[in-house]
């Protein structure tokens, strides 16, 4: 099936399928898991259609990507827990004497501070945060909220992330953008409009602070765990495994904070960001890699006996593997989506909207169904790009203009807006795991105030569309 046929209403099914039953069963691999096999059987495959599914999807470069990122990231936590680094950061930072709104302020600014991936940002954020904002009764769902919010929405906003390079490939051809320098100008440009991204980092700022009130499932469980002490909901199913978060330190360990915990983090850091320089590509994997085997070395020389180490090691995988059987799961159904043409047929539907005046509203929301249809902004970005900025610059006169800015800000938004909210998604996922968040639980108490923020955006979008048309 080629990019542009689909399985109309039928192509739908598996994704919605999905979100209902996770919502409804409050089991996310049992979700996947019949949205895939149902997808399979709607396309006519028969049963064994499933297995083949997963075996194609699985085994892919992309998959062994993502697969090798989690257990290099589950052994660098298990060794931070084992270490007692995460301790003694917390230890540190108690020792500014701050409040609980405050530690949940720290939180946010180190989840805009770690821009350079959204993979590594929200589990940064929520296993490092986790025993702090535990401490002061934050609950495991607003841990998630924070760590999630900060990672997609800030990558998206920097132009010297694989979000903008990624972007910026796709804008050449498209009108007068003849090259990457080009193209990469027209996406700084657009960075003042992509309204969705702005006002979701600011809203959690804004929500810790008080500012902006609690309401929905999230205030529910901030007073169960203020009122109730439970930072977890009683029979939650924490996206973390026991092996990962039960590793206690070692006993007499010669450890401090700043080989243990800053060091590895700035490895982390200089890997992703200095390879991203030279190669153009952040290479946050080797990054975590490295990390690990520095922290591997360091523990040894601290005296931590070697079979202790690929005990903690070993107990670091088995801790993510909760996560990335969603992750397989969530990839299956993203490939079963494009091979019965969900996209293609969702923008089907509405391509009749898209009018000048209309243009940068309907894109936003034309991306940010497809994006939370299928948990993937990237391949939203791929597939409504090549569709709304030609019919921008068709608007424009091939001429670039805010209009040009605000339907390519428009499409990032959108696919951030599904990317980082949707049950579906890697980063949603990758949330949860570091916050040791039940996964569901953080998908509802998020999406209210991300469709809130959405709500705001779209109506702003509608406003600017039709401000540009009067001026034209």
């Amino acid at each position: 099936m080629d990019a542009t046929t689909h399985l109309g209403l039928l192509s739908v099914l598996p994704a919605t399928l999905a979100i209902i039953l996770a919502f409804i069963t409050r089991n996310t691999v049992f979700s996947l898991a019949v949205a895939c096999f149902v997808g399979v059987m709607t396309m006519g495959e028969g049963p064994m259609g499933f297995p083949n599914l997963l075996k194609e999807t699985l085994g892919t470069t992309s998959f062994s990507w993502i697969l090798l990122l989690e257990l290099f990231i589950g052994t660098v936590i298990a060794f931070f827990q084992r270490t007692g680094a995460i301790q003694n950061f917390t230890a540190w930072v108690e020792k500014r004497a701050l409040s609980r709104i405050k530690v949940q302020l720290v939180g946010w600014v180190m989840g805009m501070f770690v821009f350079f991936s959204d993979y590594f940002s929200p589990l940064f954020v929520g296993s490092t945060m986790r025993g702090l904002t535990d401490r002061f009764l934050v609950s495991r769902e607003k841990l998630a909220y924070i760590a999630d919010s900060t990672s997609a929405p800030v990558s998206v906003l920097m132009p010297i992330t694989g979000w903008a390079v990624f972007i910026a490939g796709l804008l050449i051809g498209m009108g007068p953008i003849e090259d990457a320098g080009q193209a990469m100008s027209v996406f700084v440009h657009a960075i003042p409009f992509n309204l969705y991204a702005w006002l979701s980092v600011a809203t959690v700022g804004l929500v810790i602070a008080g500012i902006i009130p609690l309401f929905g499932p999230m205030k529910k469980a901030e007073r169960r765990a203020q009122e109730e002490g439970k930072v977890l909901r009683d029979g939650a199913d924490p996206l973390l495994g026991e092996e990962l978060t039960n590793i206690a330190p070692y006993p007499a360990a010669r450890t401090s904070l700043l080989l243990n915990f800053i060091m590895p983090v700035l490895i982390v850091i200089s890997v992703a960001i200095g390879t991203f320089i030279v190669l153009d590509s952040a290479k946050t994997m080797e990054a975590f890699l490295a990390a690990a085997v520095f922290l591997g070395i360091v523990m040894r020389l601290q005296g931590i006996p070697f079979n202790d180490i690929m005990k903690t090691s070993t107990a670091g995988m088995k801790g993510v593997m909760p996560a990335i059987i969603i992750l397989a799961l969530a990839y299956s159904l993203n490939q079963l989506s494009e091979d019965m043409g969900t996209a293609s047929y969702i923008v089907e539907i509405t391509e009749g909207w898209l009018t000048p005046a209309l243009l940068p509203a309907m894109t936003f929301m034309i991306a940010a169904v497809i994006a939370f249809s299928t948990g993937t902004s990237w391949g939203t970005f791929a597939i409504m790009m090549p569709l709304s900025v030609p019919v921008a610059f068709n608007f424009t006169g091939d001429a670039i203009t805010p209009l040009i800015y605000a339907t390519v800000a428009a499409v990032a938004g959108g696919g951030v807006f599904g990317d980082h909210c949707s049950p579906l998604s890697d980063t949603s996922v990758l949330a949860s795991t570091g916050a040791a968040s039940d996964h569901i639980d953080h998908v509802k108490t998020q999406i209210p105030f991300a469709l809130a923020v959405a709500v705001v955006a779209l109506a702003m979008y509608l406003c600017a569309g039709y401000l540009w048309i009067g001026i034209g």
